[in-house]
């Protein structure tokens, strides 16, 4: 193996169908390749998303009254209904596979100071100590919109630099990063990102169905990441085993590896 912590943003539209609801078959499968991870060795710290969607398929609320609601108020509801709904989710199965989960929700301002920043590391080291898988989400119930990080994938990268992850995997619902539009049948996938490189032309800066984010979010949470000397990955959350293809075998798996820099010697 060559990463012993590593962290694992799932984007919303990995984990939602078409309508919104929860794809419970794709999450356990997730969690079967996280669970297979740490039993080999590997700590995980899950960044998920996905409670908003949730939630939204949940209430299932007439269009009149979401519409009598500004996007924060949405936001709370929703996240508040199905975060509940997701950790459920969650600990069952990973419970299938002897591993215990622990709930994190945290806000921009948690990473503002020295002393957050610690508060933050401690909980989830003492998880992580104790066997307790880590899952980090924001916490959009108390969130404003000039509190609220841009979206998970700016969180994720937060983490893993907390952390000291040695990888960022950031699974969506795409194979990667493209020099040209995905639908494009002479597009492929740029496979390698190394240091100093600027690949921003090929970016779109439209976001997701379900989240946030967008690859534009992504290309910068990588090359930020990157640069801070972990190892980043882009890769289709929907692939067969592809979590675990990453860490095993790469090569098995179309992706984008943004190439970690070199630590400074201490």
């Amino acid at each position: 193996m060559r990463y012993n912590r590593i962290a694992v943003k799932v984007g919303s539209n990995v984990l939602t169908r078409r309508d919104g609801t929860l794809d419970l078959t794709r999450m356990s499968a997730l969690v079967d390749q996280i669970a297979e991870l740490r039993h080999r060795g590997i700590e995980v710290i899950l960044v998920s998303s996905g409670a908003v969607a949730s939630g939204r398929s949940e209430l299932q609320l007439p269009s009149n009254e979401t519409e009598r609601m500004d996007s924060v108020e949405q936001r709370q509801l929703f996240s508040a209904v199905g975060q509940a709904k997701l950790m459920g989710r969650y600990v069952e199965l990973f419970r299938d596979h002897g591993l215990h989960v622990g709930q994190v929700l945290t806000m921009k301002e948690n990473f503002a100071t020295p002393r957050q920043n610690e508060n933050q590391r401690q909980c989830m080291t003492a998880m992580l100590v104790h066997g307790v898988l880590p899952i980090v989400n924001e916490n959009d119930t108390v969130c404003v919109t000039e509190l609220m990080f841009t979206d998970n994938d700016e969180l994720s990268g937060l983490v893993a630099r907390l952390m000291e992850c040695q990888a960022l995997v950031i699974l969506s619902n795409v194979d990667g990063l493209y020099n040209g539009h995905p639908a494009d049948p002479g597009a492929h996938i740029i496979a390698t990102v190394r240091q100093g490189e600027d690949l921003s032309s090929f970016i779109s800066s439209s976001q997701s169905a379900e989240g946030r984010g967008g690859m534009q979010s992504k290309y910068h949470t990588a090359t930020e990441v990157a640069a801070q000397g972990i190892d980043v990955f882009i890769a289709n959350g929907k692939r067969e085993q592809v979590l675990y293809d990453l860490m095993e075998n790469p090569r098995q798996v179309p992706h984008t590896h943004f190439l970690a820099a070199d630590k400074p010697c201490k």
